[in-house]
């Protein structure tokens, strides 16, 4: 499977952004779908998932109520609401495909290119 990330900007603290996952190729319902981040200088970061079969979802602790994961198999497309956004939201986000949630990089078989968040203080 193909992924591509995009949604992302330049937003100001306390703004929302949406990303968009956007899968080819193989049939999207067979993966769970993972966000990660990474900072300038910082290691990349499991930030979410949604699982393939019953739509589970799991977040990091410091998004929390604060980020909304999706999906949309039909059209091949997983989101990423992001609300009440802060200056350490600030990452290159990107999505990935797996066979099973899980929070490790070395987990996702399947990776897209990343799109920026810049959230301005």
């Amino acid at each position: 499977v193909q992924l591509q990330a995009s949604g992302g900007g330049l937003v100001q603290a306390g703004g929302s952004l949406m990303l968009s996952c956007a899968a080819s190729g193989r049939t999207l319902t067979r993966y769970a779908i993972g966000w990660f981040r990474q900072a300038p200088g910082k290691e990349r970061e499991w930030v979410s998932c949604i699982s393939s079969s019953d739509d589970n979802t799991y977040y990091v602790d410091s998004v929390m109520g604060r980020f909304t994961i999706s999906r949309d198999n039909a059209k091949k497309l997983v989101y990423l609401q992001m609300n009440s956004l802060k200056h350490e939201d600030t990452a290159v986000y990107y999505c990935a495909a797996t066979w099973k949630c899980g929070t490790g990089v070395p987990q996702y078989d399947y990776w897209g290119q990343g799109t920026l968040v810049t959230v301005s203080s």
